[in-house]
């Protein structure tokens, strides 16, 4: 075991060691194509666009949905509800509305099953639009709402999602 562990590591190190960028200099790349001192140029056009502020921040809401108090035993009329919530989503995100959602893939103390951004600072305009949610509406989820600071550059991750997702839930 211990012998593999360090062939192993040697592979690693010498993979890296492999893979190490040479320095830029007088403003050219280096040997590889690559500049390690390369600083990404600012961008006044992207960052406005996404009302990024000096920081490339703004102010976002989080929904965290918890079980709800409804109970509700029809596997069917679960399923239903599920399917809206999906869908309720999906126009949410094409209305650029939501920037982020997923359930969590574990039980927690808090009860959270899953969490939304919301593209707005508002948490009144959020609870408006998870109120949209039909599985919210039947009480199959309840919600608690937050403030939340992040990079402005978040829903960008969007246009490329249906690049890489093969089914829909």
């Amino acid at each position: 075991m211990m012998k593999n562990i360090f062939l192993l590591s040697g592979m690693i190190f010498t993979l890296v060691s492999c893979s190490v960028q040479t320095k830029a200099q007088n403003g050219k790349p280096g040997k590889d194509g690559v500049s390690s001192n390369s600083k990404t140029l600012f961008n006044q056009k992207l960052a406005d666009s996404l009302g990024a502020d000096q920081y490339g921040m703004k102010g976002y809401t989080i929904v965290m949905l918890t079980t709800g108090t409804a109970k509700i035993d029809d596997k069917d009329k679960k399923a239903e509800l599920m399917k809206g919530h999906m869908e309720n989503i999906g126009k949410l995100a094409k209305e650029r509305k939501i920037t982020v959602a997923g359930p969590f893939l574990e039980k927690n103390k808090e009860n959270y099953r899953g969490m939304f951004i919301f593209n707005t600072k508002s948490k009144e305009e959020a609870e408006s639009w998870v109120k949209t949610d039909p599985a919210v509406a039947a009480g199959l989820f309840s919600y608690e709402i937050f403030s939340w600071y992040g990079s402005a550059a978040l829903p960008l991750y969007l246009k490329h999602h249906d690049e890489i997702a093969k089914e829909n839930p």
